[in-house]
């Protein structure tokens, strides 16, 4: 589990969704800091006039962080902060507190909501300095509790520390883990030549399920389309996807196409994604972690 968790809050009811998922992969000692961004584009605008909201917002941001704080009945940090952007305040404080987990709501009609899928702050959260996980909306009313983690596994680097990091926290919290790889062959592959049958696709299929099962201690699934849609059908039975990005920073492949992009607006349940260099993993759970593999 994770011992330091940054949470975004803001004015949108993703933040209680945020906070319900913070509480749910908390380490029993594990820190919470919920954080509200006050984006200082007033100042820019109007000039030095824009100083003058400040304490207004500063009481504000402040106001709405003891709500979400006492809503969540949860003792946690709170921070205030200026920023030219939402996501490049998140980053930067993520890195000042040496965070292993920063916390994200969304909203009914997006993942994160405009203001945390704008341009800067894609920039700004490329680089993350931790894993990055997102609640779905509503995830309020699901009260956090862990009984499958999956994990999206093709055998690449990032899909190997996600599994990691999936063993760990299926080990802490009692889970079933299991794991799904999608099996998806380029058209390209058949042009002047026979398509795939029916029957071929099965083996492939089974293949990918056997490569699956030898990994031990999980339950392997495999299907056979478009990887976003057929890790969307598998999270619809999890309560957490963990998965791995190629990108610089956690978000850095989630928001610019690919896979990552698909799952990140079609996942039925919390996302949880580990970038490529963040392995921030409590050495107590990664040895309970090896010890299930080998059984």
């Amino acid at each position: 589990m994770f011992k330091r968790i940054i949470v975004g809050v803001d004015e949108h009811e993703g933040g209680g969704d945020a906070i319900a998922l913070a509480k749910a992969l908390r380490a029993d000692d594990g820190e919470v800091i919920l954080v509200h961004v006050n984006v200082a584009s007033d100042s820019r605008i109007f000039g030095t006039a824009g100083t003058v909201y400040e304490p207004v917002e500063r009481r504000r941001g402040n106001e709405l962080l003891d709500k979400a704080r006492q809503d969540a009945g949860l003792d946690a940090d709170r921070r205030y902060l200026r920023s030219t952007s939402v996501g490049r305040g998140l980053h930067e404080l993520a890195e000042a507190e040496g965070a292993d987990l920063l916390v994200l709501g969304s909203r009914r009609r997006g993942l994160l909501g405009r203001i945390l899928v704008g341009d800067e702050t894609r920039a700004a959260l490329n680089g993350a300095p931790c894993a990055v996980a997102v609640a779905p909306a509503g995830y309020t009313s699901e009260q956090g509790t862990m009984r499958e983690i999956g994990v999206g596994y093709d055998g690449s680097p990032e899909s190997k520390a996600a599994l990691e990091l999936a063993r760990s926290l299926a080990a802490e919290t009692g889970a079933k883990l299991s794991a799904f790889r999608a099996i998806s062959l380029p058209t390209y592959l058949f042009t002047g030549g026979p398509t795939p049958t029916e029957e071929s696709i099965d083996e492939f299929v089974d293949e990918a399920r056997k490569l699956l099962a030898e990994l031990g201690g999980l339950e392997p699934h495999a299907a056979y389309g478009n990887a976003a849609e057929e890790l969307a059908v598998y999270s619809a039975s999890l309560d957490l996807l963990v998965a791995g990005s190629r990108g610089y920073g956690p978000l850095g492949r989630l928001f610019h196409g690919g896979t990552s992009g698909q799952l990140a607006r079609v996942a039925r349940c919390p996302l949880l994604v580990l970038a490529r260099g963040v392995r921030k993993i409590p050495p107590v759970a990664l040895a309970d972690a090896e010890m299930a593999g080998r059984r």
